[in-house]
């Protein structure tokens, strides 16, 4: 399929079905992820990729609470993925500092994509979590404490096919050629 086909495919999946996902499909997810560019090839991040469900139940269970509730659907996926925010190498720190840009964070953006496309081409649904309970999650999974996570991504089958319209900006909106003002 052409990129842009399968750009099109990724969508953040809510709904899962109870079918497991194989570990070969899991480990392609994650040779994409180690693909992907990095400043400095700092590759500032590790996963961890719970399949266990007792575990799995409990890092989602620290997604959501009594009055947000937006992500109770992480229960249902078969996979979660925590991503830890590792030091980064001399290069990159010294390019954030002096650039005042988390490039560690953006690595890890780009990597979790990596992740979630491939996963769409083998027809597995994710959905990227920013908002979830830090430090019960490090506890859970003996992340040391000068970690932090930088994203957790819920991974699973969909429970259906249905690609639901995406509303987007139109490209006019926020894309100009040689300078800001046009």
């Amino acid at each position: 399929m052409k990129f842009i086909e399968l750009v099109n495919q990724r969508q953040s999946t809510r709904k899962y079905s109870s079918a497991p996902i194989s570990r070969e499909d899991l480990d392609l997810c994650v040779e994409a992820a180690r693909m992907a560019p990095s400043a400095c090839n700092a590759q500032p991040y590790t996963f961890i990729v719970i399949d266990d469900q007792e575990l799995k139940n409990k890092v989602a269970g620290e997604t959501f609470g009594l009055l947000d509730k937006f992500n109770k659907f992480t229960l249902n996926a078969p996979v979660m993925v925590v991503i830890v925010m590792e030091k980064a190498n001399i290069s990159s720190q010294v390019g954030t500092i002096l650039k005042k840009i988390e490039f560690p964070l953006i690595d890890v953006g780009i990597a979790a994509e990596h992740f979630c496309l491939q996963a769409t081409e083998l027809g597995i649904g994710t959905c990227m979590i920013g908002w979830f309970n830090e430090k019960p999650i490090k506890k859970l999974l003996n992340i040391p404490d000068k970690r932090s996570i930088g994203l957790l991504i819920s991974v699973g089958y969909p429970e259906n096919d249905h690609l639901r319209l995406k509303v987007r900006k139109q490209s006019e909106k926020f894309t100009h050629y040689n300078n800001y003002e046009q």
